[in-house]
């Protein structure tokens, strides 16, 4: 069977980006099991409530739901295990040090096959007021209205 090549997206946090500011982003490899990564292909994954915390000077995923294989044995997993974030050590590092900084965290923002390999999309996040929230989707809604009216004005048919 001929190699995965490019991206493939299985899941994103669309969650995470309204709640939290997102101030960078990473990207990581994770310890699965056979029977994840199986159901990983089949899309069975769900990234709500899932963070990333510090554990003996490495990075875990908690809270990450990954249904159990269909076809899968008495070898199965469990859904809701910790897994461990592959990071090079000055990666950690870098998190670290931020995540020690007041109100930031690491949230997944989204998992997805890149050249075969499962990865997941961290992003360091600081999180919004609901005041934020509703001036970001006032800012958004202004930005589209202003775009239609461009699109409009460039075809020659005013409003």
């Amino acid at each position: 069977m001929p190699r995965e090549t490019g991206r493939r997206l299985v899941a994103s946090n669309r969650r995470a980006r309204h709640d939290y500011t997102i101030l960078k982003t990473f990207e990581a490899g994770i310890a699965l099991l056979g029977t994840e990564v199986k159901a990983l292909r089949a899309g069975r994954v769900s990234l709500a409530d899932a963070f990333a915390q510090e554990a003996d000077g490495e990075l875990m995923l908690y809270g990450l739901h990954i249904a159990e294989y269909s076809y899968g044995t008495w070898t199965n997993h469990a859904p809701r295990r910790t897994r461990k974030l592959l990071l090079h050590r000055v990666e950690i590092e870098r998190i670290l040090a931020k995540v020690r900084d007041a109100g930031v965290t690491v949230v997944p923002l989204s998992i997805y096959f890149s050249n075969g390999w499962a990865k997941v999309e961290l992003g360091l996040a600081k999180g919004r007021r609901s005041y934020d929230k509703r001036q970001v989707l006032a800012e958004r809604d202004a930005n589209r209205e202003i775009a239609r009216q461009f699109g409009r004005h460039l075809k020659g048919r005013p409003r």
